[in-house]
């Protein structure tokens, strides 16, 4: 397909232009595609002034955006798609193809199939990383939900110049893997967040999370709670998969730290063991490790001098790992489609339960220290707290919730975000194997 030729004929239409909406709109401009976007219509003018020197152009509302535009990506928070869809739907130009960038395609595509002219062909997109990762090498999965091969072929033109690792795959394969790799893990780190809120208690300023394994656990939750809560919410609420995962997640927590406390040492080393041959025992014995302490060990937001760890049961990666063997999740299976904080996080986790020693010691003293109970009691919590928002479906709360713990950490996001930023990096240059 002549990109070139293409590009002089075919104009591309973002709506929404939030955080990926504008990384999709700057690529495309900056590769010689002809760009249009809108954000929200009562923002108009100040939008215009705010991107008056990109190379894309703005457009009043979504009805000047796909009136003219062949391909037209909605770049929306899952919770108001529908809403959005059906507003802008009827304006879509004759012929064109449509797309979604949201989490979850099940109501992306409902509110296609709904709002959208018979003629128009659907082709959805997703990105399986932030905003401000680099794009090179990342999964980028594409939807041919109702399309024909030239308009698919054409998609792929556009995407090109992301240069992302393209998938194809179903709506409702993109649904499954998706919660399989990315809902126990933001459950994880969301609540790690909301037990140091809890708590009152910035983590890189005390003693007790030191080590690479907890500069990984600090650096990623200020990471998700650098950014907007709709990017996790529309993942965790509209998606059944995830429903489900969460649910398992704060059940694991529960039921691991209700073992601790009983001191049922046998029974928690029996449950851990199970999980892990089911998700490790794959690998082989001259299996080299995604991950290693000395590498983690360089992103630290800490102050404190390094010094002796506290004994750690490491609840969160114990819950983690046997949720995914609850489930019946085999996490590398999906690598093809993981994001880069997945790929960290089953590094760390790989790391805790395949190195010499270190899951016996953490069961050992998941039993016998106390210093981390009432640390262990407050993640249980948050664990439960999310559990029960995402049964409720309910966004308001979500938002409340998220937003309060990141208003906690603001002062420390910028420095987060920056160290985090390396560590994605680095981690992800060692992953690539």
């Amino acid at each position: 397909m002549d990109i070139e030729s293409l590009q002089k004929t075919k104009t591309i239409g973002i709506i929404g232009l939030g955080d990926m909406g504008l990384l999709y709109a700057r690529r495309f401009s900056q590769a010689g595609w002809t760009v249009v976007g809108c954000d929200r219509e009562e923002t108009y003018q100040d939008t215009v002034l705010k991107y008056s020197e990109e190379q894309f152009k703005i457009l009043k509302n979504g009805h000047a955006v796909s009136r003219v535009s062949d391909y037209i990506i909605y770049s929306v928070e899952a919770a108001n798609i529908k809403k959005i869809v059906q507003q802008y739907g009827p304006s879509t130009k004759l012929g064109a193809i449509v797309g979604g960038q949201t989490s979850c395609k099940a109501p992306e595509i409902e509110a296609f199939e709904s709002y959208l002219p018979e003629d128009v062909e659907i082709i959805s997109v997703h990105s399986l990383h932030g905003p401000k990762v680099n794009t090179t090498n990342q999964p980028l999965v594409i939807i041919n939900h109702r399309g024909s091969e030239e308009s698919l072929e054409f998609v792929k033109a556009v995407m090109s110049c992301l240069q992302s690792k393209v998938v194809q795959l179903t709506a409702e394969e993109h649904d499954k893997i998706t919660a399989d790799t990315q809902a126990v893990t933001h459950a994880a780190f969301l609540s790690m967040g909301v037990a140091w809120h809890k708590t009152q208690l910035y983590p890189w300023k005390t003693t007790k999370w030191v080590g690479g394994i907890e500069n990984a656990k600090i650096n990623i939750s200020l990471r998700i709670f650098s950014n907007k809560w709709h990017v996790y919410a529309g993942l965790a609420i509209t998606n059944p998969s995830a429903h489900k995962q969460i649910m398992q997640y704060a059940q694991s927590v529960t039921e691991l730290f209700t073992l601790m406390l009983e001191g049922k040492s046998e029974e928690l080393k029996s449950r851990i063991y199970k999980a892990k041959q089911f998700v490790f025992g794959h690998l082989g014995e001259d299996h080299e490790l995604l991950l290693d302490d000395s590498l983690l060990q360089q992103f630290s937001l800490s102050r404190q001098p390094p010094g002796q760890t506290t004994p750690n049961s490491h609840l969160s990666l114990l819950a983690i790992v046997d949720s995914w063997y609850q489930l019946g999740i085999v996490p590398y299976d999906h690598m093809i489609c993981s994001t880069p904080l997945f790929r960290i996080f089953l590094g760390v986790s790989e790391y805790l339960f395949c190195s010499p020693g270190l899951l016996e010691k953490a069961l050992s003293d998941a039993i016998g220290a106390k210093a981390f109970r009432p640390d262990d009691l407050e993640f249980t919590i948050a664990a439960r707290t999310w559990s029960n928002i995402v049964s409720f479906g309910d966004f308001a709360l979500y938002k409340k919730e998220f937003e309060s713990t990141q208003k906690f950490f603001e002062p420390m996001l910028p420095e987060a975000n920056q160290l985090g930023n390396e560590m994605i990096k680095v981690l992800n240059q060692k992953l690539k194997r």
